[in-house]
């Protein structure tokens, strides 16, 4: 039986060849199936995922233009993937562009959305009864790409949509923290009641909090544990005091 990952067959698939060599390639970085330092073979590459070297190397460019390898002529390509540092800098520039993208919801959502939201947190509501963290997880997550879809624009919607990607892995696992998820669902809620009420100022403002929070809880509960490094000094000070000061 092969069990080859044969990309060509993704019929369903929107994106070009190399499109799809690139979203898998940086979806395997980005999981931790290739660490820092590994080298990418084109070879290697292409016979797993049943393409040419060209798209393969299409892929690389792609991925060294966001930071994800080093291309070293002559040598090869290796994995830097993303540092602490980065998870932070995505926290705090998704914390901004969260609010402006709750902002534009609260003017743009259509009844269809408002009411995904209500029966989002509902049943995140139900299965923190039950305890089933995945079933969170994936609500949490759809609940961000309503609001994503709700805000009206395709720019703010795509970088929201990497961020989102970049910090799945360890997001995923600071969210299997119940007590986070639990207020993590409750923020939701309060977000949904301000764009619900019309007041888009104050969806902003609640959103930007909540972002800033998972950060927090993500710093407390593993972040740097996740990458083999020691807490920083400055994310004691950050995590320890008033949130506004994370964001100056």
């Amino acid at each position: 039986m092969n069990n080859r990952y044969d990309v060509k067959q993704e019929v369903t698939d929107k994106y070009s060849l190399r499109g799809r060599v690139f979203n898998k390639l940086r979806a395997d970085i980005l999981s931790g199936k290739y660490k820092e330092n590994e080298e990418l073979r084109e070879v290697a590459i292409g016979e797993e995922l049943g393409v040419s070297r060209t798209p393969v190397r299409e892929a690389f460019r792609q991925l060294e233009l966001e930071g994800l390898i080093q291309i070293i002529p002559n040598k090869g390509a290796y994995v830097t993937g993303i540092t602490v540092k980065d998870v932070k800098d995505i926290y705090m520039i998704r914390s901004k562009l969260e609010g402006l993208c709750a902002y534009w919801a609260t003017i743009h959502i259509t009844d269809e959305q408002m009411e995904e939201l209500e029966e989002n947190i509902y049943l995140s509501k139900f299965h923190a009864q039950k305890g089933h963290m995945e079933q969170i997880a994936d609500l949490d997550n759809r609940f961000h790409e309503v609001l994503y879809e709700a805000c009206n624009s395709k720019m703010l919607e795509h970088q929201l949509r990497d961020f989102h990607d970049y910090v799945l892995r360890v997001r995923k696992k600071t969210l299997s923290q119940f007590k986070r998820s639990t207020e993590s669902t409750l923020e939701h809620e309060k977000i949904f009641e301000a764009i619900k009420n019309k007041k888009p100022q104050e969806a902003e403002k609640l959103a930007n909090q909540h972002i800033v929070n998972a950060y927090k809880n993500m710093v407390k509960n593993g972040l740097y544990e996740a990458y083999g490094q020691e807490t920083s000094k400055e994310d004691e000070f950050f995590y320890g005091t008033d949130t506004d000061n994370m964001l100056e």
